[in-house]
C-alpha cells in the first residue's frame, strides 16, 4: 500500500472499501460509546492471521455514523493505552489509528499487519475463521498457529528411531527410473540408496539439536503403512464418486499408504471415472487432459499438506464439478488465481521429490497448467481456495455412461462392506440449533453443541460444502438457511 503525506489511507478508497462490505480482512465497528471490547478481539484476530483493516464509525452495513470530533482524540488514546498495555496484549503491539474524514464524519481507521507472533488479549488466543474472530482454545489450534507464526516446516521434524528397514526402499528403483526417464543425466543416476535420500534431504541433520536421521518427509514418502499410521495416524485421503448415488457414493477409494503409491492410486481412481479429452498441443503431441488435471490437482493435496493437521484430505468427484480440500499452514486467505499467485512452499523436501520424479512441476507453474487445462476441458476456470482448510475445485461437463459403480469399496486394494456416509453428531447438532435460529452466531452455536468456536467455524464448512446449509443475505444480517 503506498503512503500519501504519511497517510495510508484516503477517503476516496475508504469509500470504495466501505461500499464492497466487509470480509475475511475488513471489518466495520460503530464505536458510538466508545471502543467496544470486539474491536480489541479483532485486532488480536488480525494480528495472528494475515492482517487486516478496522474502521471505526461505521455501521456494519456500511452507514458512515461517524464519531463525535471532541471525542477522537479521547477514542485514539484509550486504543493506544489498551494496545501497549501488557495486561490487555500479550505480546503489546503499537498500532496508532488514523482520523479520515469521510462525507463530513469523523472515522477511524486501524491498519494491522500480520504479527510473527501470537498474541493474545486478555489472555486469551483469537484467530480470523472467514469473517468472524474465533476463541482458540485447543492444544491443537494453538499450536498450529505457533507453526504458521514460526514458519516452521514440520516435514524437517526428525525420527530419530526410523531406521532404513522402515522405509519401503524397494520404492527408490522406481524412482530413480523416473528421474532419469525426466532427466537422462539425473545425479540419482549413480548413486546407492543412502546417497539418493541424503541428496533428496529425507535424511538430515537438525542443527537446533545436533539430531540426525530420517525426517517426516521421508516417512510420508517412503514409509511403511504401519510406520505412517504411527507417526500421522490420522493421515489418509478419501476419494469418493458421487454421480448418481449423490446421498452416499458410487466408489470409493481410501488411500492411507505411502505418498508415492498414493498418487498412482488416486491418478487411477481419477482415470477410472473421468472421460478423456483429445488435444493436441503446440507440438502436435497428444495430451491427456483429464490426466493433466488430475495430477495437478492430486499432487498438490499431497505435497502442500500439513501432515500433523487431524483434517482427512478428500478427492471428491461429483456429476458437475470435482474438488480436493487438504489441511494446510495458510500464508494468506482468499482465491488465488494466475494473477495474484505467490506461491508459498509448505513442504519444499516432498515438492521437490515429487518433480524430481515427474509427479509434480515447480512451483507455481503447477496453477498456471490448472487454468490452461482446465479452460480446455470444461471451458470454465478452476477455483482455488487457500485458508486453513485448501480447496481446489474444477467444474466438470460429466459423460454419465462413464460412471463405473461398485458394490464394494476399496481401501489401499482391500474390498470391504460400503458403509453409509453420515452426519458426525456435532454436525447433526448444528443443523438442529440454525433450524431453530437461523440468526444464531458461531460462539451461540459453540455453546449449544459443546465444541470450540474453531471447531464449529471448520464443521459448517464442511456442511456448506456438502450443501446442507447455506448462507443468505449481506453483511452481518446474514441467516443460516437449511436446504
Amino acid at each position: 500500500m503506498s503512503v500519501k503525506n504519511g497517510r495510508f489511507m484516503t477517503e476516496e478508497r475508504a469509500l470504495k472499501i466501505i461500499q464492497t462490505g466487509e470480509t475475511a480482512s475488513i471489518e466495520f465497528k460503530r464505536c458510538g460509546n466508545g471502543i467496544s471490547k470486539d474491536t480489541y478481539e479483532t485486532v488480536c484476530s488480525f494480528l495472528n492471521r494475515f492482517g487486516g483493516e478496522i474502521f471505526l464509525g461505521v455501521e456494519d452495513d456500511g452507514t458512515i455514523s461517524g464519531i463525535p470530533e471532541n471525542a477522537v482524540s479521547q477514542t485514539i488514546k484509550n486504543f493506544v493505552n489498551i494496545t501497549t498495555n501488557p495486561s490487555m496484549f500479550n505480546p503489546i503491539v503499537c498500532i496508532n489509528p488514523e482520523v479520515l474524514d469521510i462525507k463530513g464524519k469523523k472515522v477511524l481507521y486501524i491498519r494491522v499487519i500480520p504479527s510473527s507472533e501470537v498474541h493474545k488479549y486478555k489472555n486469551v488466543v483469537y484467530d480470523r475463521a472467514g469473517d468472524a474472530d474465533i476463541k482458540c482454545t485447543t492444544t491443537n489450534d494453538i499450536a498450529q498457529m505457533y507453526i504458521r507464526k514460526q514458519n516452521i516446516f514440520t516435514e524437517k521434524r526428525i525420527f530419530k528411531y526410523v531406521k532404513p528397514e522402515h522405509l519401503r526402499l524397494d520404492l527408490l528403483k522406481m524412482c530413480r527410473q523416473r528421474a532419469i526417464n525426466k532427466r537422462f543425466d539425473h545425479p540419482w543416476k549413480n548413486m546407492d540408496d543412502m546417497e539418493l535420500l541424503r541428496s533428496a534431504k529425507l535424511y538430515s541433520e537438525d542443527f537446533s539439536t545436533g539430531e540426525q536421521g530420517f525426517n517426516l518427509a521421508a516417512v510420508m514418502l517412503l514409509g511403511r503403512d504401519e510406520v505412517i499410521g504411527s507417526v500421522a495416524p490420522a493421515y489418509k485421503t478419501d476419494a469418493l464418486l458421487r454421480v448418481r448415488n449423490t446421498d452416499r457414493y458410487d466408489d470409493r477409494l481410501i488411500v492411507n499408504t505411502n505418498l508415492i503409491e498414493s498418487f498412482d492410486l488416486l491418478m487411477g481412481f481419477a482415470q477410472k471415472h473421468l472421460w478423456d479429452k483429445f488435444y493436441l498441443d503446440e507440438f502436435q503431441h497428444n495430451v491427456s487432459v483429464r490426466d493433466q488435471i488430475a495430477r495437478e490437482m492430486l499432487a498438490n493435496t499431497l505435497i502442500h499438506r500439513e501432515y500433523t493437521s487431524p483434517y482427512i484430505a478428500k478427492f471428491i468427484i461429483e456429476k458437475d464439478k470435482m474438488y480436493t480440500e487438504n489441511a494446510c499452514r495458510a500464508a494468506r486467505y482468499g482465491v488465488i488465481t494466475p494473477e495474484n499467485l505467490d506461491p508459498v512452499p509448505k513442504n519444499p523436501i516432498i515438492a521437490s521429490f515429487f518433480n524430481q520424479i515427474g509427479n509434480a512441476d515447480e512451483l507455481g507453474s503447477g496453477t498456471r497448467n490448472l487454468f490452461k487445462y482446465t479452460k480446455i476441458y470444461s471451458s470454465q476456470n478452476p477455483e482455488l481456495f487457500e485458508d486453513d482448510i485448501f480447496r481446489i475445485t474444477v467444474p466438470l461437463v460429466f459423460k454419465s455412461e462413464n460412471v463405473e459403480t461398485s458394490t464394494n469399496e476399496s481401501v489401499s486394494g482391500k474390498n470391504v462392506n460400503k458403509m453409509d456416509i453420515t452426519l458426525s453428531e456435532n454436525q447433526q447438532k448444528i443443523i438442529a440449533a440454525i433450524k431453530n435460529n437461523p440468526s444464531i452466531t458461531q460462539k451461540e452455536l459453540a455453546e449449544i453443541v459443546g465444541i470450540s468456536e474453531l471447531n464449529i467455524y471448520k464443521n459448517m464448512i464442511e456442511l456448506q460444502q456438502m450443501g446442507l446449509i447455506e448462507r443468505m443475505g449481506n453483511n452481518r444480517k446474514r441467516q443460516w438457511i437449511v436446504r
